[in-house]
Formats: C-alpha cells, structure tokens, sequence
C-alpha cells in the first residue's frame, strides 16, 4: 500500500459555513505530510476559504461541483436534485473510480448515507451498512453501532453489525478478539424484542472472532463494558444524543458551581489540572467522526458542529481505516462468520 493517502473531502457541508474544514485538514497535515486532498463543492467559495492555509491548498486538488446537499434536505431531495453533481454525491464517486483512498463530510447524514449506499453498494452479506462511533468510556473506549443509520432491523442485521463493529475494533484497538454485548433494556435473556432475543441466541450460541458477552443496559456503555455495543439506529442515536446532553449538563453544572463563590474559585485554582483532564476526556471533538460500515468503500461522517480539532480527528480516523485495510478485514470476518452461523 502506498504511503500517499488521497483524501475526498466535501468542503460544503456542515454548520456555521463549515469554517472548520481548512484548519482542520492543516491540522491533519502536520501530522501526515503525505496526504493529498481533493476539495469538492463550490470553486469560488473554496478558493476564498483556502486562501489562508497555503500548506493545505498546495497539498489539494479542487473539483468545481454545480450544487450542494443543505443541511435539512430530505435523502430523496438531495438524490434527485444532486445526483451527479452536488459535492457529496462526486466526492463519493471519487472512492468508486479509485482516486479516493476515503470521503468525508460534515453535511446532511441521511443524505450522505444514502448517496454513499447508491454508489458504493454494500458489502457482499451485508444487508444494511451502519454509522459505528468511538465512544468514551471509564475504561477507555467502545466502538457503538449503529447510531442512526437504520430505523428497524431483524435479527441479520444486528450479526451483521456485530461482525462489522468488532471488525472495526479490532483496528481500533489491536485486539485479535475483541469483547462484544447487545444493548437491551435488561441483562436478563428474558427481556428485550424478539429480534434481539434471537440475535442473542445466534450470537451465544457460535464461536466468533470476537467473544459475545450478552446484553447489555444503557448505563453500562460508559463503564467500558465491552470492545463493542452493538443495536439498532434508532436506539443508538437517542443513546448518543442523550450522552452527548448529559456531558454538556455536567460542563455546566462545574462551571455554575465554580463561578458561585470565591471559595470555589480558589478551590478550582488548585485542581485545575484535574478538571483540565476530565474536559479533556468529555470532549466530543477527541473523538469526532463517524465510520459508514459495511459499504464497499471507507466514508466518514463528521458532527456538523465540530471545530478544526474534531475534524480532524474525524480525518485522522479515516486515515487509520484506509492504512489498516479496514474492507479488506471485514470482507474476511464475513467469511470466517459465515462458516459458523446460520440464519434462517
């Protein structure tokens, strides 16, 4: 594999005009000199953002593209008006025509999942591709999926996401057989959907490449429990969301409490190193950035209110999957599952 990773950023997507995108990729830069970019979306406005980034514009290649997807278009708008030509749609293309190693982008997520899916198609036996997120946890980390691609699923596609998530982890992480658990409302096998009962069954019941551990409650995810979460979109999401609202109630909660007295103010002077590492740890930007799975190609979703360092992590991320050959490994965890499992 070649040192040199071409990178297809959509540079129109993402709240706040998406001014975090330029310093972000100089951010990534620094750290990988022997990147290249391909910006796609509006040639003016482009020109007028790089300007200030000279490292940046003589690393990128800018491909004029006619339209953009806004924010709150609906998936089947954004494909109709855009197909062809809007920023997300040719910067997918660009994986497909092999000039791309990877494609981010901080813009409409059900448009970029669906446009990505069109184009990209999903991997042999994956019947549904899933958004994973590296989440933050007492322990470390835990690769949680599926955060909002799907709504609905069967019992397929929950195995699918588990082989796609520990597929995932195993890179993240460098662990031959990582830990794996179902998200349920108990621990006990009694409780939960039937789909998720089967799914559980399935996966207790077959020798892995990673090692299941059962059911596991929402409460649990931060703890570290396990290398991988694995549900359905529309659980994952509501979980991320709530998360992401209660680290943003604690932040307030410490800074209304230090602003109340001059007691605290003192008390907050000699543990600021301390709560420097816990807003360090809280930090949604550290861990910007989710990876499209199961998709025959690497696209990565960025918060679209992220600042230069989220972006770039999320960048960094799409890096670390291109070099550890991240379709290559779940192509062949497909095959080693399938020898084991039967779904009918």
């Amino acid at each position: 594999m070649s040192d040199q990773v071409n990178i297809a950023v959509d540079c129109m997507g993402g709240d706040d005009n998406a001014s975090f995108v330029m310093p972000g990729l100089l951010l990534t830069l620094k750290k990988y000199p022997n990147i290249k970019f391909q910006l796609f979306g509006d040639e003016e406005t482009i020109k007028s953002r790089i300007s200030k980034y000279k490292a940046v514009e003589n690393a990128s290649q800018i491909i004029h593209c006619d339209t953009y997807v806004k924010m709150d278009e609906k998936p089947s708008i954004a494909i109709k008006n855009g197909r062809g030509k809007s920023s997300i749609w040719v910067a997918i293309e660009s994986i497909k025509q092999g000039n791309a190693d990877f494609m981010i982008s901080a813009g409409n997520t059900g448009a970029l999942m669906a446009m990505a899916t069109l184009i990209l198609k999903t991997i042999s036996k994956i019947q549904r591709p899933a958004i994973a997120a590296i989440w933050p946890t007492i322990n470390g980390e835990t690769v949680v999926l599926d955060i909002g691609a799907t709504i609905g699923f069967n019992k397929k596609q929950l195995i699918d996401f588990s082989i796609l998530g520990a597929s995932m982890a195993q890179i993240i992480f460098d662990v031959k057989q990582p830990t794996l658990s179902l998200l349920n409302i108990g621990e006990e096998e009694i409780k939960g959907l039937d789909e998720i009962k089967a799914s559980h069954e399935i996966l207790k019941s077959t020798e892995h490449f990673f090692r299941y551990k059962g059911f596991i409650e929402g409460n649990q995810i931060g703890r570290g429990f396990s290398d991988v979460v694995v549900t359905d979109g529309f659980t994952g999401n509501i979980a991320l969301k709530t998360a992401e609202g209660t680290a943003s109630q604690i932040s307030k909660y410490f800074k209304d409490s230090i602003n109340r007295s001059l007691m605290a103010k003192v008390g907050y002077f000699f543990a600021a190193s301390a709560f420097k590492s816990l807003r360090e740890k809280m930090n949604p930007s550290r861990l910007n950035g989710g990876v499209f799975l199961g998709l025959n190609g690497i696209v990565i979703k960025s918060h679209g209110k992220t600042d230069p360092v989220g972006f770039s992590s999320a960048v960094d991320l799409g890096i670390d999957m291109h070099k550890a050959a991240l379709i290559d490994k779940i192509k062949s965890n497909i095959g080693v599952t399938e020898k084991e499992v039967n779904i009918d």
